[in-house]
């Protein structure tokens, strides 16, 4: 456990410096430039607060460059005006915005569900469901929904909610919370890359044994990532706060995507998927920040870490089953690659006389990174603006392609 502790307060290190570089960065960038003030008197303070502009959905929508629908909601076939709303409170989390939540569809019945025998009960007549992973993606909630249209997630991932068979048959719109935790769980993704890159994974045993070991460097996985080549699979809204930060460092980064070569302005390149063993040849860092879909289920297999440097790290905060468990143990056990980081696993939790505890240069974190000190408050407003616009039937925020599965 204390060596598990520092483990994490390393990556929290690495985590804040590295967010930091990308965001000064980029605010170098961007903010404009002013005159200072000429006067030395103090400035009288406003007579009224001052609303932060970050606090309005429209900031928080032009911020993380959320995706609106084409066509308003009330073309939908299903579409009427929500008449109930369940917001899926099991752990307490929600349960304080069902009043917020209310405001934005004043018209409808907003019920707050404490468990699962009472969101099932609930959800039979309920036009909506809200809630976090993985109770909205629970079978047994929506399947009994006969009037269900719309399952707001309130989280990234929805792969669990698409694969449900009467979702598809009935089209039943999603959305999710795309965006919102990237800022997290990009850095949490460079925190796994710094750490292993300069032998931390190491260096945090010692710490837990009390030795001061010099000699344990020639055990440690050292380089540095400057000039380096990171590889990010799936550059979407992680991939590209990953990219960003990367590049802040010093890194070449290159990436893939499902459609199209279009990219920010930090990433060299950008390929296809039937790119992704020639880009991996290249990379001294992959990252998974791919979602979850039956082309992405087992990408990473003995094929691709073939196909890896020997030198390379593997870092996933995706999904885990986009990985062949074994498949990574070998190579890591084999010493087929310089390390891997990695915020997700399949099977969780991994079994503890699984191959790959017991490989060299490995982190694992127990599906985290999204976790942070910040305040919920941008889910929270998006959901209520997401759910405004669907009451007023209006064009709708981060819609999930149900074909794609994101």
């Amino acid at each position: 456990m204390r060596a598990h502790s520092t483990v994490l307060a390393a990556i929290a290190v690495f985590a804040v410096f590295a967010g930091a570089c990308a965001f000064c960065a980029a605010y170098a960038v961007a903010a404009p430039s002013e005159p200072a003030a000429a006067s030395s008197e103090p400035t009288a303070a406003p007579s009224k607060p001052v609303a932060d502009p970050f606090d309005s959905a429209a900031a928080i929508i032009a911020r993380l460059r959320l995706d609106e629908a084409p066509h308003p909601v009330r073309e939908r076939k299903d579409w009427r005006p929500p008449r109930k709303i369940v917001l899926l409170a099991f752990d307490g989390r929600a349960s304080g915005e069902r009043d917020a939540l209310a405001r934005a569809a004043p018209h409808a019945e907003v019920v707050a569900a404490r468990n699962r025998a009472a969101a099932i009960a609930e959800a039979a007549d309920a036009d909506v469901l809200i809630g976090f992973n993985p109770e909205i993606c629970d079978r047994a909630i929506i399947d009994d929904a006969r009037q269900l249209r719309w399952i707001l997630s309130l989280a990234a991932g929805v792969e669990n909610c698409v694969d449900i068979p009467s979702v598809r048959r009935r089209n039943v719109l999603i959305t999710n919370m795309r965006g919102v935790d990237s800022a997290a769980i990009a850095e949490d993704a460079i925190a796994l890359t710094l750490s292993l890159a300069h032998g931390l994974d190491v260096f945090a045993k010692d710490t837990a044994e009390a030795r001061w070991n010099p000699g344990d460097v020639a055990r440690a996985h050292m380089e540095v990532l400057f000039d380096k080549t990171m590889l990010v699979v799936g550059l979407g809204g992680i991939g590209t706060e990953v990219a960003r930060r990367a590049h802040a460092l010093g890194m070449n980064v290159i990436a893939t995507r499902e459609h199209g070569h279009q990219g920010p302005d930090f990433v060299s390149y950008v390929g296809e998927p039937g790119e992704l063993l020639t880009l991996a040849r290249r990379a001294d860092v992959v990252v998974n920040t791919a979602p979850l879909t039956p082309d992405t289920t087992g990408l990473f297999d003995a094929k691709f870490f073939a196909a890896m440097k020997p030198t390379a790290l593997f870092i996933n905060v995706a999904r885990g089953a986009s990985v062949v468990t074994g498949d990574l143990a070998t190579a890591l056990n084999g010493r087929r690659l310089g390390g891997a980081g990695l915020d997700v696993v399949e099977p969780e939790p991994l079994p503890p006389g699984n191959p790959l505890w017991r490989a060299p240069h490995l982190i694992v974190s127990p599906h985290i990174a999204g976790r942070s000190d910040l305040p919920d408050v941008d889910r929270w407003i998006l959901a209520g603006e997401n759910l405004r616009r669907y009451a007023a039937g209006d064009k709708m925020l981060s819609v999930v392609n149900l074909r794609e599965g994101y």
